[in-house]
C-alpha cells in the first residue's frame, strides 16, 4: 500500500492558484469570482480571473445544482451574462439526463432475464 504522504497526485499547483470570492442576489444564484494570485497570495495580473455562475433547478426530485462558466472580463459583465450561460447550462443538463435515460432504456436484455424459477415467461 503507498504511502498517502509521498502521494504526489494530490500536490497543490502554486502557479495555478486562485483566490476565490463569492457574489448573490440573494434570489437567482451566485457568481464566483476567481482571482488568479501568486503563491504568496498577492495578485497575479498575468492571469485573467475566471467567472463562474450557481444556480438550482427544480425538479420532481428536488433541487438540482447547476455549475458553469460565464465568459467575461468584470463582475459587471458576469452579471449581464449570467442568465444566457445558466439557461445553456439547464439546456445542457436536461439534453444529458434525457441521454442517460435512453440509455438505461435501452440497456442489454440479457439470456434467461424474463425467466421465473422453474421455467416459463414473465410478462410485462
Amino acid at each position: 500500500m503507498q504511502d498517502p504522504k509521498s502521494n504526489t497526485q494530490m500536490r497543490m499547483d502554486s502557479d495555478s492558484l486562485y483566490r476565490e470570492e463569492t457574489f448573490t442576489d440573494s434570489r437567482i444564484g451566485v457568481i464566483r469570482r476567481l482571482t488568479p494570485v501568486t503563491a504568496l497570495g498577492e495578485p497575479d495580473d498575468s492571469r485573467p480571473p475566471i467567472y463562474q455562475g450557481q444556480a438550482q433547478v427544480m425538479t420532481p426530485m428536488g433541487a438540482l445544482p447547476i455549475d458553469f462558466q460565464i465568459p467575461a472580463a468584470t463582475l459587471a459583465e458576469a452579471c449581464d451574462g449570467f442568465a444566457e450561460h445558466a439557461q445553456q447550462a439547464v439546456e445542457d443538463t436536461m439534453k444529458e439526463i434525457e441521454k442517460m435515460r435512453r440509455e438505461q432504456a435501452s440497456s442489454l436484455i440479457v439470456p434467461g432475464q424474463n425467466e421465473l424459477p422453474g421455467g416459463g415467461l414473465l410478462r410485462r
